[in-house]
């Protein structure tokens, strides 16, 4: 009974964390694209997004994160069995990317912060869809249990992973030329 509590409380907060790093990184883009205005508003907007990144990022986000991990060391304290299993070991490799990813994130906020961003408002966008695509791959090694089909999915992710990037540069198209 244990395992199946801390398996709800780790699909909760995964939804949840994935909600933080979807909405961050949209913020980032909106951040970034203040630059744009005029001084006064760009330090008006700068104040406001770094505000929202911060409690998102400090009080969702993260949490949601550990959480998420807590929950999972659990069930494989209960079942140490699923750690010998090939998904488990694919699964395993996507959510460290994941949390690479996480905290990526989180040096961009800082570089936000301090103004030091690099980023443009397109590269953000692509850089938005790299959780979609681990989120994806998680979820098909998750519900496939399989490590030889993982194979087909890593196709499947490089398929959705080119049309989305073709997605973000048509929609950036589309933008500028609306503008």
């Amino acid at each position: 009974m244990v395992y199946l509590y801390a398996k709800a409380v780790h699909i909760i907060f995964v939804v949840c964390w994935m909600a933080g790093l979807f909405y961050i990184v949209r913020l980032f883009i909106y951040h970034t694209e203040a630059k744009s205005k005029s001084v006064e508003e760009y330090g008006v907007l700068h104040k406001q997004f770094i505000l929202m990144e911060s409690k998102l990022w400090w009080i969702i986000t993260t949490p949601a994160m550990y959480l998420t991990i807590l929950a999972a060391l659990v069930m494989l304290y209960i079942n140490p069995g699923l750690l010998i299993m090939g998904w488990m070991h694919v699964k395993l490799t996507f959510v460290l990317g994941l949390i690479l990813y996480h905290f990526a994130c989180q040096r961009i906020m800082f570089q936000l912060k301090g103004e030091t961003s690099a980023w443009s408002s397109t590269k953000l966008r692509l850089w938005n869809e790299l959780a979609t695509v681990l989120l994806f791959a998680i979820v098909f090694t998750v519900v496939l249990k399989s490590a030889l089909n993982w194979i087909f999915g890593v196709l499947g992710l490089l398929i959705l992973s080119i049309s989305l990037m073709m997605a973000v540069k048509l929609y950036k198209k589309f933008r500028n030329k609306n503008n």
